[in-house]
């Protein structure tokens, strides 16, 4: 039988200690580390709201700052490596600042419990890690904007259902992606207002008897605000789950033009060529080049998703306030931070260098097939012949068209008035596709001047910082 652990700091309540497997079960130091420099940040800002408010005095709160500024330094320097003894990030900072300082080590928890502690330093970390994803998605849009600037006039097929539809600008398309990741940076903005929402002050669950001021140390700490009630301010995910969503959908954008760089550059596609920085080989096939980046990248989107399931599912049967199981948030938490800023970050060195558009093979794509049949009814439809009518007619066009292995662009003039006698020589410049696409310029279409004038509104927006 295993020999238990040393005693912990537990009140006198406990005459043992915990058996060795169940420290380790209960310990979260292998992953809650990642919180040390908030918890740090946190414990300063504590310190001086107690000298502050006269709980403690001014050379102690002194003693306790410069101890955990002497912590940071360790930490930085690789000298402070707590382990599985400490149990977790906040016990292993008090352990060394009463190493330390001494016995005024011991007063830095007053006023505080681990619960709201926790909650302070786990928002400290979300608020930093949503700047940083908001400024990688400033970069994303900035190379897909790059890319834009150099397509507008390049066709591309633009498809539904995966079949072909109409040609389109391949800046328009990339621009539809640009606008994506646009919601995304305004949702992080907006998420982050309910992230920085101070908790610390609420103890356990119910407040405290001591006079302490919420409101300074929320303001040391940068916060908007504080929360109303303590029962809900040490058992509040929702601004965890709520990142966890708005990181879904950047996956999801993500994953569908990953989807897209996917099939474009398959042969049967053959859009794009793939550069040798972002792809690999094959093992046994030499002439493979895989595409590996977007594969990733359509992959770990569902892991996400399931970050994303694991919170909600954690969260919707808990009673208040505070339970153990609210440390199951930080492993998914963590993990779609790194996950989302690691996908951001690939994409984008992809679009900027990993990938080339193949203009004549595009360019010849849109010449072969009927994707210019609506604007044969649109035609029509400008002589004065009723949609619906025009429209059954080039159905019937298009059907003999594909029984003689025909293109629209093959039929002689004659054929056309045959068809009706309203088609005139104009046809065959109508349903050329720079002008199919250069035609549709009503607001947000793909003509080429909506589209010029989409990519300046854009960059514009990218300069806006909030």
């Amino acid at each position: 039988m295993s020999s238990a652990t040393p005693k912990k700091t537990w009140s006198q309540r406990f005459e043992s200690a915990l058996h060795p497997a169940i420290a380790a079960f209960n310990a979260s130091i292998s992953f809650d580390i990642e919180l040390l420099e908030y918890d740090l940040l946190g414990s300063e800002a504590h310190a001086k709201m107690l000298a502050k408010t006269g709980i403690i005095t001014t050379a102690e709160a002194e003693q306790l700052v410069n101890g955990l500024e002497q912590i940071r330094q360790e930490y930085r320097e690789g000298q402070f490596l707590p382990t599985i003894d400490d149990e977790d990030v906040h016990f292993a900072v008090e352990h060394r600042l009463i190493e330390l300082v001494g016995d005024v080590g011991k007063k830095l928890h007053t006023a505080r419990s681990r619960n709201d502690q926790v909650g302070t330093d786990i928002r400290l970390y979300l608020r930093d890690q949503i700047d940083t994803i908001r400024g990688q998605l400033r970069a994303f849009q900035q190379a897909l904007l790059d890319q834009a600037d150099r397509h507008v006039e390049t066709i591309i097929p633009g498809y539904t259902h995966l079949q072909r539809a109409q040609p389109l600008s391949l800046a328009h398309h990339l621009l539809a992606y640009v606008e994506m990741a646009q919601r995304d940076w305004e949702r992080l903005g907006d998420i982050r207002h309910r992230v920085n929402v101070s908790p610390l002050g609420c103890g356990a669950l119910a407040g405290t008897p001591f006079p302490i001021d919420r409101a300074y140390s929320a303001e040391l700490l940068r916060f908007e605000g504080v929360y109303r009630n303590s029962l809900d301010g040490v058992s509040d995910r929702d601004f965890a789950i709520e990142f966890t969503a708005a990181a879904s959908l950047i996956n999801v954008h993500l994953s569908r033009l990953a989807e897209e760089v996917i099939l474009w550059a398959s042969s049967e596609f053959g859009f794009i060529k793939l550069t040798d920085t972002c792809s690999t080989g094959s093992s046994i096939m030499p002439q493979k080049k895989n595409p590996d980046v977007p594969e990733l990248v359509r992959g770990k989107t569902g892991r996400v998703f399931g970050h994303l399931q694991s919170l909600l599912v954690m969260m919707k049967g808990l009673p208040m306030a505070y339970n153990k199981d609210l440390q199951e948030d930080k492993e998914p938490l963590f993990d779609t931070v790194r996950t989302v800023q690691g996908c951001l970050q690939a994409m984008t060195i992809l679009l900027q260098e990993g990938l080339e558009f193949q203009t004549d093979r595009l360019a010849q794509t849109v010449t072969t097939d009927f994707s210019n049949a609506t604007d044969v009814a649109d035609y029509l439809a400008t002589k004065g012949v009723p949609f619906r009518e025009a429209y059954n007619l080039v159905g019937k066009v298009v059907r003999q068209c594909l029984a003689n292995q025909k293109l629209l662009k093959d039929l002689s003039l004659e054929e056309w008035q045959a068809l009706h006698p309203a088609f005139e020589e104009d046809i065959y410049a109508a349903i050329a596709p720079q002008q199919v696409v250069a035609a549709r310029n009503s607001y947000g279409g793909t003509g080429f001047g909506q589209v010029r004038m989409a990519l300046s509104e854009a960059k514009k927006r990218l300069l806006v910082a909030e």
